[in-house]
């Protein structure tokens, strides 16, 4: 395995890609694989470890080349900066596909609670201006990805909010508040361009309830996007793997059926057909 580090983008020294790469040995015969881009979730104010290299190296052992992105947040998630990152980095991950044996193809993008919400923006929004203006003159649609897996993700602004998110998000940025909140409801960005996901919640996820979830689901449902769904009876909010690996010793971040998510998404990616 390799891996290395790397700032995207001066402008913001906290933001970093990490890539966990395959050795393309020739014995395997297995020049390019998937990638899959990890976004770590904790509320637009901090990373959560236990959402970012646990999991990437569950997709690497899968067989993907998997990267994690540290997107900026806290008063560093304003002005579209964590959209612009992840598109910077699907953008990255394509231009350096020779360097990593990736198959430009499939370049997914995951991401958990407000690392959802970054990825969803990024597979709702890729088109916003916000966006189109960090591409230059790359070929089109370069920076959207190939599809979504989004873990107990924040979606809306609106009733079921979590709300520091939505603030932390649409921070500083011109518009009234009702205005901000449609910004930043990704339901209603939803159309019939709009990456294909997986997705997975639990039904009694208190933190981010699981109506974020189903407002999406049901956007792309109306808008004929395809999309996995899978909805869990118990479990609290930010279970990540659910397993010992990232339960910290608490039991109610451990259950093995929750557990299940990360084989099924692993599923997905493998057998997508772009």
């Amino acid at each position: 395995m390799t891996t290395e580090t790397l700032i995207l983008d001066a402008r913001w020294p906290d933001c970093t890609l990490t890539a966990y790469i395959h050795e393309p040995y020739a014995e395997l015969n297995i020049p390019v694989r998937r990638a899959m881009i990890v976004c770590p979730g904790g509320g637009y104010e901090f990373l959560s470890d236990r959402e970012s290299e646990p999991v990437a190296l569950q997709y690497f052992a899968a067989g993907l080349n998997a990267f994690v992105l540290r997107y900026s947040v806290k008063d560093g998630a304003a002005a579209y900066a964590p959209l612009r990152q992840a598109a910077l980095a699907v953008k990255y991950v394509r231009e350096h596909a020779e360097q990593y044996h990736v198959d430009p193809a499939y370049v997914f993008i995951s991401g958990f609670s407000a690392g959802g919400h970054v990825a969803a923006s990024l597979c709702t929004m890729w088109k916003d201006p916000a966006v189109l203006s960090e591409m230059g003159d790359a070929p089109a649609g370069v920076q959207k990805p190939t599809a979504g897996v989004l873990c107990y993700p924040v979606i809306t602004g609106g009733p079921f909010a979590h709300r520091g998110s939505i603030v932390r998000v649409s921070a500083g940025q011109d518009g009234t508040p009702d205005e901000l909140i449609d910004r930043w409801s990704l339901e209603k960005h939803v159309d019939g361009d709009t990456c294909p996901a997986f997705i997975w919640h639990t039904c009694n996820d208190t933190c981010v309830p699981i109506q974020n979830t189903l407002l999406y689901a049901s956007a792309m449902a109306a808008a004929g996007v395809p999309f996995e769904y899978h909805v869990y009876p118990d479990g609290v909010h930010g279970l990540a793997l659910a397993d010992s690996e990232t339960s910290i010793g608490r039991a109610d971040l451990e259950i093995p059926v929750v557990a299940a998510w990360i084989k099924d998404a692993i599923r997905y990616c493998k057998q997508f057909k772009a």
